[in-house]
């Protein structure tokens, strides 16, 4: 996709801040909000390195083609975010990390912090949106919202019960940008939940059918305006395992347009972004008559990829 997106006359940015904040780790699943004309950039930094052999899988570990390399005296999966500016070359020219000292408890699982989180503003409130597994012992997931003031500091923190409470793990709900406390829970068949803010509880307000046969699309991108409808881009993840009993995951990617009333009008072919197995899309945004996407490539790099909006949607129907 970047290729062709390049030949087109777009552009790819990686998105870096000085390796000793973070101890030479990676950086990874960035999300993108345009806010008046103001881009609000969120970029993930993890405390591991994820080594996955690519291609024939010549270079894996003990452990199989797909592993968490941690400090031995630190193997839990850590996560910190940063809010990032960008200069009007959409290189990062500073940074400061989220605060969430006022509502952190000691982890009691073994992944910390916010995961994945997408930004949206609701209400003249911005929100960093992800999933959270740190406070319940079984790393039971649930969507939060966590309200970021100016100067980086989370000031609220909501923890939204699904709507089937004996759910394990939810994540990846993609928030609606023109709908608040709106996300799209699943894409086919849809499900579109509202999010009561005062209860933090959520109910399904918009469910259809399935379409054809793609029922494995998770989420990724907010959901943003497009045309008369909607538009995102969503992810595929197919796992399995080898005689080893060793994990291999592969992630692809599609676009997903929806019409006015919400059906599906268009799911696009599956693709990647850089010719990965393990890519992830955490934000799109439309900025100046173009749309920019921002993804990470195998939990170690972060990038910001414009798209001339006059090939969106022959990259969506192609």
């Amino acid at each position: 996709m970047v290729n062709k997106i390049l030949e087109k006359g777009g552009s790819i940015h990686p998105l870096i801040i000085d390796a000793s904040f973070n101890d030479g780790l990676g950086l990874c699943n960035p999300s993108i909000f345009n806010d008046n004309g103001e881009l609000i950039v969120n970029v993930r930094s993890v405390n591991y390195t994820l080594l996955h052999s690519e291609n024939k899988i010549i270079y894996g570990n003990r452990y199989g083609p797909l592993a968490y390399i941690n400090p031995e005296n630190d193997v839990k999966l850590k996560t910190r975010n940063w809010r990032v500016w960008l200069d009007d070359d959409f290189n990062i020219n500073r940074w400061n990390i989220i605060n969430t000292n006022q509502f952190d408890i000691t982890p009691v699982w073994e992944f910390y912090g916010l995961e994945d989180a997408r930004i949206v503003k609701w209400n003249e409130r911005l929100y960093w949106t992800g999933v959270r597994r740190d406070v319940k012992t079984d790393g039971q997931g649930r969507m939060e919202l966590s309200m970021i003031d100016e100067k980086c500091n989370e000031i609220s923190r909501k923890r939204i019960e699904a709507p089937d409470s004996t759910s394990y793990c939810e994540k990846n709900w993609m928030p609606i940008i023109d709908l608040p406390y709106h996300y799209i829970k699943w894409t086919n068949p849809l499900e579109i939940v509202k999010v009561d803010i005062e209860t933090n509880t959520s109910e399904v307000v918009i469910s259809k059918p399935l379409v054809g046969e793609l029922n494995n699309l998770r989420g990724g991108t907010q959901v943003i305006p497009f045309g008369k409808g909607h538009l995102c881009i969503i992810h595929e993840c197919k796992l399995w395992y080898n005689a080893a009993e060793n994990r291999n995951i592969l992630y692809t990617h599609r676009w997903v347009l929806f019409d006015k009333d919400w059906n599906i009008e268009h799911i696009s072919k599956s693709f990647s972004f850089m010719n990965g197995d393990v890519e992830f899309a955490t934000g799109m945004c439309e900025y100046n008559g173009e749309l920019l996407i921002t993804f990470g490539f195998q939990d170690n790099s972060a990038f910001l990829l414009r798209v001339p909006k006059t090939i969106v949607k022959e990259l969506i129907y192609e």
